[in-house]
């Protein structure tokens, strides 16, 4: 089922409880999974009850208020009452406000989650059983080939970031480069996420209508008033044993260009945050995070809720964030527009879920697929350019960012 424009669309929900499940990726459809997973709890979806679709500059705005109309016409039973219980949609947001992509939000049929222990099921319009978990389909191998961005046009677009930066038209740029492969037929997604889950639990694994990936960084994550974000800018490869990779985190913790670079994140997020929230709490100093590719730069940041604004309001003023555009952001857009030669599509946008109440937890899409209805699968990664980057190491850091998806494919 479809939004139409106006039209009072009515859901019937209701969450029982069920004995542990896990894990949940074996449950959804092969082909089109539904998941918004970490450390193994989160939720997986089966079937769309709903779809809603948006588009342009005020995607998010009217994402909001679509939901807004679609949970008070719902009627809904939910005795669990945990984050993720009751009237849920998986969403994604296409990065630019001039892109193709369709930013969507999806109410499957059923979800199944799990959190602190407790696994329910949520059928929607349905009365649907829990479904088995299904054998895994053959293992497939996916080769990636430089996109519309190759390796020697991404470090000429960073030089010329770093002139029009030292220029002093902005201070950072983030900027991507795209490979892109050709899945096989009947290729089944959940071998991709089950692997980028294992790999990488501490990241946000998801797919949510053919945008698939493992994300560090959370955008925005709202729960009874209860505000947290994660900002991640800058980043270095892991060492090779023990010695070398705790030397490459005192490197990192300790570069001027890689702090330089977080410092335009973190502020950018504080800025727009504190015209929504109060008591808003961060460490004075970044600390490393390790992923098992990468050590990135990372701040926590928690505040309380005072305007009411839901999540979806919150997704609409953060994004997008210096850590995946830059600073000044509107000089940043119009750079990467000029530099990047494709659509970046729901890459570095938000991704997640939002429940009945507007609560709900929103990642960017980082470490990322787009899979398109023909079998074409685009990979982007990344990196933030300041004044002093040098194009040969940037490259080299969107290799290592790219890692993850394309290990997951090939």
């Amino acid at each position: 089922m479809s939004d139409t424009a106006g039209q009072v669309i009515s859901l019937t929900v209701e969450t029982q409880l069920l004995d542990d499940i896990r894990p949940l990726v074996p449950l959804v459809d092969p082909r089109f999974p539904l998941v918004f997973i970490r450390r193994g709890q989160g939720i997986a979806g089966i079937g769309e009850a709903l779809r809603l679709e948006f588009h342009g500059p005020s995607r998010m705005v009217d994402a909001a208020a679509a939901w807004q109309r679609v949970a008070a016409a719902a009627t809904v039973v939910d005795p669990v009452g945990l984050p993720g219980t009751g009237l849920v949609a998986l969403g994604a947001f296409a990065f630019s406000d001039t892109s193709e992509s369709t930013s969507v939000l999806i109410v499957p049929s059923v979800v199944i989650g799990r959190r602190d222990g407790v696994s329910w099921i949520t059928r929607i319009n349905s009365s649907a059983t829990l479904p088995p978990a299904r054998p895994s389909g053959v293992d497939f191998r996916l080769s990636f080939a430089p996109g519309a961005l190759t390796p020697e046009g991404y470090t000429a677009a960073v030089a010329s970031a770093v002139e029009r930066i030292r220029a002093h038209d902005l201070s950072k740029v983030v900027l991507a480069r795209d490979l892109v492969g050709h899945l096989p037929e009947n290729a089944d997604l959940r071998l991709i996420l089950a692997d980028l889950s294992l790999g990488y639990p501490d990241c946000f694994t998801f797919a949510v209508d053919g945008l698939v990936g493992s994300s560090p960084e959370t955008l925005i994550s709202a729960h009874r008033g209860s505000i947290t974000a994660r900002v991640l800018a800058g980043s270095m490869a892991r060492g090779v044993d023990a010695l070398s990779d705790q030397e490459a985190a005192v490197a990192l913790a300790t570069s001027t260009k890689d702090n330089d670079e977080h410092e335009y994140a973190l502020q950018s997020l504080l800025t727009t945050l504190r015209k929504h929230t109060r008591n808003v709490t961060t460490s004075e100093l970044p600390f490393t995070l390790k992923l098992p590719n990468l050590w990135h730069l990372a701040s926590d940041v928690e505040a309380t809720l005072t305007d009411g604004s839901t999540s979806l309001d919150l997704i609409s003023v953060l994004h997008p964030t210096a850590a995946v555009a830059g600073t000044p952001t509107p000089l940043a857009i119009a750079l990467i527009d000029e530099l990047e030669p494709f659509d970046r599509g729901r890459y570095a946008g938000p991704v997640g879920w939002v429940g009945a109440d507007g609560d709900g937890e929103w990642a960017v899409a980082l470490r990322c697929a787009e899979i398109a209805p023909d079998g074409t699968v685009t990979a982007f990664a990344g990196a933030g350019i300041v004044g002093d980057s040098d194009p040969e190491k940037e490259l080299a850091e969107t290799k290592m960012k790219f890692r993850p998806i394309v290990e997951a494919f090939s």
